[in-house]
């Protein structure tokens, strides 16, 4: 759950680099959280018809899609790509399958062009 706090608070840091542990146990409990908003929606009955999203499903969608994309893009500088590979997924099924690919890598040792590597900092 740190992981995922500390995410939310560098809530707009495109800079610096992330491991993988931080970019994965964000991933995870977006997730969990996620499906969590899911079930309050059913609950609830706030689900907008036609789309099947509900109103606390679209707050945290919303919420947490710039941490989001801050944190992908710092996963994707401790690979030594630039933020704009996240584009790559918009190419059918082999860009998702790149950008996973790059999103397991192991960071590039030793400092990049983006920052020093945060294994060795940590």
């Amino acid at each position: 759950m740190s992981w995922y706090l500390a995410v939310v608070r560098n809530y707009a840091g495109f800079k610096g680099r992330a491991r993988r542990k931080e970019y994965w146990m964000f991933v995870f409990f977006n997730i969990i959280f996620t499906i969590i908003a899911m079930v309050i929606d059913n609950i609830l009955g706030t689900i907008i018809t036609p789309t099947y999203y509900g109103l606390f499903y679209v707050l945290y969608a919303l919420i947490v899609l710039i941490p989001s994309l801050a944190v992908g893009v710092r996963r994707l500088h401790d690979v030594g790509k630039s933020g704009w590979f996240l584009f790559i997924a918009l190419i059918p099924i082999i860009g998702a399958i790149w950008l996973l690919v790059l999103m397991c890598s192991d960071g590039e040792s030793g400092a990049n062009m983006y920052g020093p590597n945060p294994k060795e900092s940590a």
